[in-house]
């Protein structure tokens, strides 16, 4: 089946995003990779384990909406996760490999779906309506969205 002609290029980016979050750790000690900066801020290695949090939600979203009719979409609170999982004992690669993977996985499986797939609707407990196509531009953004504050990260780091 052919690629939807209107998603190829978030479906691409969303797939590339694994590579971008893989270069926000790179060259990094896990000293580096686990300082937070200030207080109330996350490390490098927080924004690692978080983006593979939202992203495995965001592809079970992706795939109810795809699948079920009108799903009800359940948001998480991310600040619990980072304040009462520790983050800091994880391995980032272990963490980056597991991203990557999914974010494989997810992309061949949109790029099986009939354009009108996009249209498909969940209701999110927070958001409300959102289409498949909502969700997968609001993933790709939310990595964007956090490697700008990596970058200044690393950057505050001397990297």
């Amino acid at each position: 089946m052919t690629q939807p002609h209107a998603y190829s290029a978030a479906i691409d980016s969303y797939e590339r995003g694994a590579a971008t979050l893989r270069n926000a750790a790179r060259g990094l000690s896990t000293e580096q990779l686990n300082t937070r900066l200030a207080p109330g801020t996350w490390s490098i290695k927080e924004v690692i384990v978080h983006m593979v949090d939202s992203d495995q939600a965001a592809s079970h979203r992706m795939r109810r909406i795809a699948a079920e009719d009108m799903p009800l979409l359940v948001s998480y609170d991310e600040n619990a996760f980072i304040a009462r999982l520790d983050n800091a004992a994880m391995d980032a690669n272990e963490a980056l490999d597991l991203f990557e993977a999914n974010r494989r996985f997810t992309a061949r499986w949109l790029r099986t779906l009939e354009p009108a797939a996009f249209a498909r609707v969940g209701i999110h407990t927070q958001r409300g309506k959102v289409t498949l196509g909502e969700i997968l531009d609001i993933y790709v953004k939310h990595l964007d969205n956090h490697m700008v504050f990596t970058d200044g990260k690393r950057k505050a780091l001397g990297k």
